[in-house]
């Protein structure tokens, strides 16, 4: 009798395991890591718990962003971002362009367009498949856009102090706050991202970038990620990086953006306003989540 018991419930276990059970991929862009899961056959809403617990790099598979793809009419597919901390992200350009590059792969096909809370974004294969480049739309520069709190100047806010003062503020379908230093190298990021993060101007909290410009066309760029912290790597904030250093004269509308993990290359172009991303990525494993 014993024996019937145990084998009942691990009967119930098996079962509950494949009620839980979802595959993932697991990729990053330049070291910006995301666990991507395929919902676009299934419905299954994620809790804030089991995001933290799959985000979590100890107890769970560990990345940047939990990325869910869902089926749309609108576009190839949607895409729904989530941070660590469980809270939901507008954008997201490493993620888009891994997406990006996992769907035309699986599709056979140079271009696709995924859908955002922030909206549509044309994405195509470059250079046999080795580089993606998403169409990132136009910015938001008015305060109300991005938003602000308040009516400010979005190309010198005013705030801060000391090395830290006075940034741009950008909108890529997610909000960011850009500060141009002398030596981001020696910057303390892990001090001063999430006071800026928090800041009261900002009402949906913001992504910070912290910029050097080394040059015309290259902009070394250290990011903190809203709900996530420092992340090697930040597709929308190299946009916001690039656009706020053409806005402030510092650079021109096409640059390379120097991140922890790598380089992307930007373009403002000039014919309609929207902002050009390019960059490889990269797979590392699949797998699946029992839990």
């Amino acid at each position: 009798m014993k024996g019937l018991v145990v084998g009942a419930v691990f009967a119930v276990v098996q079962n509950r395991q494949k009620i839980r059970t979802m595959n993932f991929i697991k990729m990053h862009g330049l070291g910006n890591d995301f666990v991507i899961l395929d919902q676009r056959s299934r419905a299954e809403t994620l809790s804030p718990e089991r995001i933290r617990h799959i985000a979590d790099r100890r107890l769970g598979v560990g990345c940047d962003q939990v990325i869910v793809l869902e089926p749309t009419n609108e576009a190839d597919l949607f895409m729904r971002i989530f941070n660590p901390d469980a809270s939901e992200a507008e954008n997201c350009g490493n993620a888009t362009r891994c997406v990006a590059h996992l769907y035309m792969k699986e599709k056979a096909v140079q271009s696709c367009i995924i859908e955002t809370k922030a909206g549509f974004l044309k994405c195509r294969m470059l250079q046999n498949g080795t580089m993606v480049e998403v169409d990132m739309g136009a910015p938001q520069l008015d305060w109300a856009d991005i938003p602000l709190a308040r009516e400010k100047d979005t190309l010198n806010l005013g705030i801060g102090q000391g090395a830290a003062r006075d940034p741009v503020a950008v909108g890529m379908g997610n909000p960011h706050c850009v500060f141009f230093v002398d030596n981001v190298e020696d910057f303390d990021v892990e001090r001063l991202g999430p006071v800026f993060e928090h800041h009261e101007l900002y009402p949906n909290r913001t992504n910070v970038e912290f910029a050097e410009v080394l040059g015309n066309n290259r902009v070394r760029v250290r990011v903190w990620e809203r709900g996530a912290g420092i992340t090697p790597a930040c597709g929308s904030g190299a946009c916001a990086a690039a656009v706020a250093s053409v806005r402030r004269g510092l650079t021109a509308n096409k640059v390379e953006i120097i991140m922890d993990g790598g380089s992307l290359f930007l373009e403002w172009r000039q014919s309609d306003g929207h902002v050009l991303m390019t960059g490889s990525v990269a797979y590392v494993f699949d797998g699946i989540i029992k839990n």
